[in-house]
């Protein structure tokens, strides 16, 4: 399998800057998830890796060799697009073994030998006779993937795959196909907008904005140690409460009343605190109003306020009260998260 590595990658598309001093490296058989929201860059840095986009400047590597100038066809990358881009007049097989056929290596019979051996792999190798239209979306989504490994392919790169899938067999396909790549060993770069889909499949996780890589890590680390706002806002569901706040002696003051002794350091008066819903610690503290009540099933979503500010917490599903009423909440100092108001960037 493949290493991929990207040094100072910028692209353009005319006069606008899509990627701007991308560096991101992937080790061999490591499964990689590119985040962010539309227009981030995400996708044009998946195509970039596949050959599709020549880069305006920088380098492309695969294993330490320059890949810039080498056609998509000569990668020995396997891709899999959200629209699935399967040929509707051809059956299962012959959509899987149409790379093998461009290939003119491989008899009949060894092709279908090996488009029965990847079907086994994601249990479609009883819909081999089959168009695509009598397929569902996630029999189609599984066809589309057994085209690409059919090649047996270093790079595995794969855009929003699961995007037009219902929520259920979503969830089921992140399992599967994180089996899959395990089981494999490919070196697979995952497109996607959905940061549960990232932090569920994927050993590192690239979060971009804007076209600039925000923050590379692992979920845990994503999760716990965001770099800076805009990560933080990003990753997690329910996403992180931000409120204004001010650097004391003691600590740091929200809701312009609310004192939290915490020790860092920092030069800077105006702060931001970051407090996930789930860590915020309900029946004991401060008063708060309870605003909203969102029934989440296993959970309750409250929004409260107090002073003319509102944040979120997480309750379990029995826990009882009503819109209006007043609720007790503190803020643990070891679940806080403070950034520069004016950097962004985070402090503690």
């Amino acid at each position: 399998m493949s290493s991929i590595t990207i040094e100072g990658l910028y692209k353009n598309f005319g006069k606008v800057e899509v990627l701007k001093n991308l560096n991101l490296e992937i080790k061999d058989g490591e499964f990689v998830a590119l985040l962010g929201p539309s227009g981030c860059g995400k996708t044009t840095t998946l195509l970039s890796i596949a050959g599709i986009y020549r880069p305006t400047k920088g380098k492309i590597l695969f294993n330490d060799k320059l890949v810039n100038d080498v056609l998509p066809k000569d990668r020995n990358i396997g891709m899999v697009f959200q629209s699935y881009a399967l040929y509707p007049y051809m059956t299962v097989l012959e959509n899987i073994i149409f790379p093998l056929k461009l290939q003119k290596k491989f008899t009949f019979k060894q092709m279908k030998e090996k488009a029965l051996q990847v079907a086994q792999l994601v249990q479609i190798e009883h819909f081999m006779d089959r168009k695509p239209g009598q397929l569902s979306g996630g029999q189609q989504q599984r066809v589309a993937l057994c085209r690409a490994l059919i090649k047996e392919p270093e790079v595995l790169l794969l855009d929003e795959p699961l995007s037009n899938l219902d929520a259920k067999l979503r969830i089921n396909m992140r399992g599967e196909l994180k089996r899959l790549q395990k089981e494999l060993g490919i070196t697979t770069v995952f497109v996607t907008h959905d940061q549960i889909e990232a932090m569920t499949m994927a050993d590192r996780i690239a979060v971009m904005q804007d076209g600039v890589l925000k923050q590379y890590s692992t979920p845990d680390e994503l999760y716990g140690k965001p770099k800076d706002l805009s990560v933080a806002g990003f990753i997690g569901s329910p996403p992180m409460n931000f409120l204004d706040a001010v650097k004391t002696e003691h600590g740091i003051k929200v809701f312009k009343d609310y004192e939290i002794e915490i020790s860092f350091d920092t030069s800077k008066k105006e702060l931001v605190l970051g407090i996930r819903p789930e860590d915020i610690k309900i029946g004991e503290g401060i008063d708060t109003e309870v605003y909203i009540l969102e029934p989440l099933g296993r959970e309750k979503l409250i929004t409260l306020s107090r002073n003319g500010y509102k944040f979120k917490a997480l309750t379990s599903d029995d826990f009882s009260i009503d819109m209006g009423h007043k609720l007790k909440v503190k803020f643990p100092p070891n679940k806080l998260h403070i950034f520069d108001k004016e950097t962004r960037l985070r402090i503690i």
